[in-house]
């Protein structure tokens, strides 16, 4: 089992940089892809950016492409989700989530969430 904890979201102006932060506890983090997902109101669950477990493939949704990227330190049981430029459409709770098994891009592919980190840019 995998518990994760996301941090580091906050109010930003439009143009500025966050880094997130998630968390995990469990000896099997190491073995999963893990994804970034983003919730705004009124607004489903979507697919924002994703990484292998070895950290040596990435994939990202085009809308952050070129301003969002996603690491991760396994030593450290971390994953991070560097945003930059961001803009005031990037305003959602942001979501760590480990990959079971399947495509990136869906919620169902996930098992193992966190609790979400607000992230608010103003314009």
């Amino acid at each position: 089992q995998v518990q994760l904890v996301e941090s580091g979201g906050g109010l930003v102006q439009a143009g500025d940089s966050l880094r997130l932060s998630c968390a995990a506890s469990g000896r099997t983090f190491s073995s999963h892809a893990m994804g970034w997902f983003r919730q705004a109101p009124g607004k489903e669950r979507e697919f924002v950016a994703a990484i292998a477990w070895s950290g040596g493939s990435t994939y990202s949704v085009d809308s952050v492409k070129g301003r969002f990227t996603t690491s991760r330190d396994n030593a450290k049981n971390t994953v991070y989700l560097h945003m930059n430029s961001l803009k005031p459409e990037d305003t959602a709770v942001y979501y760590c989530a480990a990959h079971v098994s399947g495509s990136y891009y869906y919620v169902k592919n996930y098992d193992y969430w966190g609790q979400g980190t607000q992230v608010t840019v103003s314009s």
